[in-house]
């Protein structure tokens, strides 16, 4: 089976009025367009050609989630639970309406997820930094009193990062908050940070959008990363995370579960948010693969999914099906052909999909795209 799969973009808050737009080629809806979602999630399912639902055809199994992302602000904080962490906040909310604003869990499932830039950079932060790296950036921050303040809970000798995290979350801290914020400010309009200042600009402008909000000190504890187009992000469970701008295509688990911590007008819950943190800091390394012939892979460690990029420029790339597949369209002319005889045109930003039961996939013409699969 090949079908055609397109769906509605989501007018989050945080989106693009233009990045998908210029991927397609078409004129901008003058609204934020931040996700467009290709999968079988009950939260919006993709729409097939004629009539219906993904989830009508694959009844809800697709262990992924793929997604066209397009951020012009920055996310909220997050972090995403591992699967028993999922399994038990799940159960504990059994009583709980799905819409209910108190839930903190919209499945029982994990949510590993993969970027992969698709603008010339994407700005991401990502994972905790070491706290001597932060106790030098904060140098380039002066004095204050809430620089001060921070710097001595990051002196700490228990769970200092998660101890501090807690506290920047608490209204007992929004004074200093404020000060840090400020100090971010000046020292961004110094421009005199050093190896920090790339950093703390991108800080700054975090600031801009969401001035006195906790998570700008939180997001000063983490990792500023910039990805190149092609290059790609792996974010495991209990990994704080947060894209602050660019166009990327993005995998997942089939889940919703988030936690959120700070840079939103949505709920925090810091006790489980807290509870479900990896404090432990270090760099999430950027996925640079090599090339093989047309197709450029990034390696995962999880089950659920599988992410390949294909560059064609004539000549035709053929690949097994091992699972239910789809193919994303990002530029050019892409036709995907199945063994049995069917055959699509992928328009650029909409996706084919083909089930499992067919033996193999060819693609054709001169373009890019994605192919999504389960995990190998």
């Amino acid at each position: 089976m090949l079908l055609s799969l397109t769906n509605t973009p989501r007018d989050y808050a945080w989106g693009s009025t233009s990045f998908l737009a210029e991927l397609e080629g078409r004129s901008p809806s003058g609204a934020p367009e931040a996700e467009v979602w290709f999968g079988d999630h009950p939260g919006d399912p993709a729409d097939v050609e004629g009539d219906g639902t993904l989830d009508s055809i694959t009844g809800g199994t697709l262990p992924y989630l793929l997604k066209l992302l397009a951020a012009a602000q920055p996310l909220s904080i997050q972090v995403h639970p591992t699967i028993a962490q999922a399994q038990q906040g799940w159960a504990a909310e059994s009583g709980k309406a799905l819409d209910d604003p108190t839930r903190n869990y919209r499945d029982d499932n994990h949510k590993p997820e993969l970027i992969v830039a698709l603008s010339e950079t994407f700005q991401s932060l990502s994972g905790l930094r070491p706290v001597s790296d932060t106790l030098a950036l904060l140098d380039a921050l002066g004095d204050g009193a809430g620089v001060s303040a921070l710097r001595a809970h990051l002196s700490g000798d228990a769970d200092v990062l998660r101890d501090t995290i807690s506290w920047l979350l608490s209204s007992a801290a929004q004074s200093e908050v404020d000060e840090i914020i400020a100090a971010v400010a000046a020292a961004a309009e110094r421009a005199e940070a050093g190896e920090w200042n790339t950093a703390i600009q991108a800080i700054a402008g975090v600031a801009r959008t969401y001035p006195g909000d906790p998570g700008v000190v939180v997001a000063l504890l983490m990792n500023h990363v910039v990805l190149r187009r092609g290059e790609g992000l792996f974010l495991r469970a209990g990994l704080l995370h947060a894209y602050l701008e660019g166009l990327g295509v993005e995998i997942m688990a089939a889940s919703d579960n988030v936690l959120r911590g700070g840079l939103t007008p949505k709920r925090i819950d810091v006790p489980e948010l807290l509870s479900i943190l990896d404090p432990v800091p270090a760099e999430v390394p950027v996925l640079r693969p090599v090339a093989d012939g047309a197709v450029t892979s990034y390696p995962v460690p999880v089950a659920d999914f599988a992410l390949d990029r294909v560059t064609l420029t004539g000549e035709p790339v053929v690949r097994a099906v091992a699972g239910d597949t789809m193919v994303l369209a990002t530029a050019g002319d892409v036709t995907v052909a199945t063994a049995s005889g069917a055959m699509r045109t992928v328009p650029v930003g909409t996706a084919a999909f083909v089930s499992a039961d067919e033996t193999e996939l060819r693609l054709s013409g001169a373009g890019e795209a994605f192919i999504a699969a389960p995990g190998r």
